[in-house]
């Protein structure tokens, strides 16, 4: 498995793949629960998140168990925390996970989340983002931002990141981040994301 490890601005960002067989099955639970009736029900994450978009679904406890999603959020964090730190983590609990539907102009304004560890990863990217409206602008249509401290010198305290169909980023939970809506296509970017919780001694742990 691809496994990088950035530390573009203090904090340390994990990058790795998502197996294939995972994002279609989060794939196919999204599309089931999507055509269910689940606003204003248990799975409708909408009223707890930040993101102004079409739809957002919580992931319940028996899919994170069959498919082996939580089994790969805890491998990867574990690896994750032993290359970083030196240590082996004891407790991962994760506090919650849900799918974001996002089309055409929609967004996620920056936001934090709770917990010790998030983390987004992508199963569904549209094919084109759109353009810039001025030809000699950068083109962040569709991308995630992750943002810490302030820009100085060495720093450019954002970490932008155009998504691809399986990358996964972990990173603390305190990191700010957001994402920019797309034009110019009729399709879905679907993520899926996390918050957890580690063992307090090593959350804490100064080194």
């Amino acid at each position: 498995m691809s496994r990088t490890i950035f530390k573009p601005f203090g904090p340390s960002i994990l990058k790795v793949k998502m197996p294939e067989e995972l994002v279609k099955k989060i794939n196919e639970y999204t599309d089931k629960k999507s055509k269910e009736k689940i606003e204003g029900g248990k799975l409708d994450a909408g009223h707890d998140l930040a993101g102004n978009v079409t739809q957002e679904i919580y992931l319940d406890q028996k899919f994170m168990e069959e498919s082996g999603f939580g089994k790969f959020l805890l491998g990867e964090v574990s690896n994750w925390i032993s290359q970083t730190k030196n240590k082996n983590i004891k407790k991962f609990q994760i506090t919650g996970s849900w799918i974001v539907r996002q089309f055409q102009n929609e967004y996620n304004p920056i936001h934090m989340h709770s917990g010790h560890i998030s983390g987004v990863g992508y199963t569904k990217v549209p094919t084109n983002l759109g353009n810039t409206k001025q030809k000699n602008k950068p083109n962040k249509n569709g991308h995630l931002q992750l943002i810490h401290g302030s820009k100085s010198f060495l720093s450019n305290a954002i970490m932008d990141i155009l998504p691809e169909v399986g990358d996964f980023y972990f990173f603390p939970h305190y990191v700010m981040h957001a994402v920019y809506p797309f034009s110019d296509s009729n399709e879905e970017r679907r993520s899926v994301s996390f918050n957890a919780l580690l063992d307090d001694e090593i959350y804490f742990s100064t080194h």
